[in-house]
């Protein structure tokens, strides 16, 4: 059992039967939470209706972003939960260099080996660790399918990487990007 199983907060969180009593919105667990594009990105950002964007010789998808000469990959900087066994994902977008754009590219659709990862700069910034300068990160494979990973090796998200976001940070997370579900966990 993990320490959090005492909050009631963390419980109806991870309880699918439970309705919330001011809205009935219901939660099955911990949010991932996605950026739509790099913060760079200076046209209309998409829509679930128009997950792709074409503007010029500019695009972007849900997992890739040409803007002008830059490339973007999406990939996922995964967070561990203090005192359980479970991380939340958050999905940035990372600027990289071309070759490892298409790298990337070509092991996706099969015309390439595997990708085996490399240097980049974050280019979201999370609420709370934001920067006045890109954040160098590395890019690691991910599993079969699935985006790159993001290793940050110092800073303080190199921090919540390596002792974890505790539970009210968490929730104070998910409000500064929009989510605020506190209310709706505050009780029965």
């Amino acid at each position: 059992m993990s320490l959090l199983a005492l909050d009631a907060r963390w419980r109806r969180l991870h309880d699918e039967n439970r309705a919330c009593p001011c809205c009935g919105r219901r939660f099955s667990g911990l949010i991932d939470f996605a950026f739509a594009q790099p913060d760079a990105w200076p046209h209309d950002e998409p829509t679930l209706d128009h997950p792709e964007i074409t503007a010029g010789e500019d695009r972007l998808s849900p997992d890739l972003c040409r803007l002008g000469e830059d490339r973007f990959l999406c990939a996922l900087l995964t967070l561990p939960i203090r005192g359980t066994d479970e991380v939340v994902h958050f999905a940035l977008w990372v600027a990289v260099a071309p070759d490892l754009f298409y790298a990337y590219l070509n092991a996706a659709t099969g015309d390439g080996p595997d990708f085996q990862g490399g240097p980049g700069w974050l280019m979201n910034d999370l609420p709370g660790y934001e920067s006045d300068e890109p954040i160098a990160c590395t890019l690691l494979p991910g599993a079969p399918g699935e985006r790159p990973r993001i290793a940050v090796p110092d800073g303080p998200l190199a921090t919540l990487q390596n002792t974890g976001l505790a539970f009210d940070a968490l929730l104070d997370l998910y409000a500064a990007l929009g989510d605020d579900i506190r209310p709706h966990l505050a009780a029965d």
